[in-house]
């Protein structure tokens, strides 16, 4: 078992598993931008920067893979995919499964195949975003930078009411909601500052970071 994982393990520093990665990445998030798209439409302005959240998350780490492709690193970058590919992956899975539990068919039935395709594509956001930590270079600034961006956005998704829009029997329970998602943002940042802000020897030092000039 420890052999398999490290084979694998090692793969996912290979130029051709970040160029699937990235491709699975990059259609996911094109998929994931028009199933916002009514949403976007009925959204005004700069607000709609703030709607589609997890492929915002999965466009952010496909352009992380793009540089590493190209020998490059942006901290922040890695601060704000890994961030997001987490807490939008759970949070996704969370409230499919809390729709299930309170549809009023029930908790199989309520569950159509787009929502077992939905929870699979987002736990491997949550997955991907963890795995691919012991390469990030991010430091705390980075993440504090991160923690300002997710919680900004829970302030206006619950403040404005621009959250991903839900079932009507959900109706009623946007306060929970609201409360984890931003707990959910807050665990999300100390898991990162945990698997982030320690020394490992894969960290990907050795890249030219985005902006800097190579040597």
């Amino acid at each position: 078992m420890k052999v398999w994982w490290r084979f694998w393990m090692e793969q996912m520093d290979r130029r051709w598993f970040l160029w699937s990665m990235l491709v699975i990445n990059a259609l996911g998030s094109v998929y994931g931008f028009y199933w916002y798209h009514l949403q976007l439409e009925m959204t005004e302005g700069w607000l709609k920067l703030f709607v589609p959240d997890s492929p915002t998350a999965s466009t952010l780490f496909t352009l992380v893979l793009l540089l590493y492709i190209m020998g490059r690193r942006s901290p922040l970058l890695e601060a704000l995919a890994a961030v997001t590919l987490f807490k939008y992956g759970i949070w996704a899975v969370a409230m499919i499964l809390l729709s299930a539990w309170v549809a009023p068919a029930p908790f199989f039935q309520a569950l159509h195949w787009t929502d077992w395709m939905l929870m699979t594509s987002h736990l491997g956001m949550a997955a991907e975003a963890v795995l691919y930590s012991r390469f990030f270079t991010y430091r705390l600034f980075h993440l504090v930078l991160a923690g300002v961006w997710v919680l900004l956005n829970d302030v206006l998704d619950y403040g404005l009411d621009i959250h991903p829009w839900l079932p009507p029997w959900l109706q009623h329970w946007d306060h929970p909601i609201a409360v984890f998602t931003v707990g959910l943002s807050v665990i999300s940042l100390v898991l990162f500052a945990r698997l982030g802000l320690s020394e490992r020897q894969e960290r990907k030092w050795d890249l030219v970071r985005l902006f800097d000039r190579r040597q």
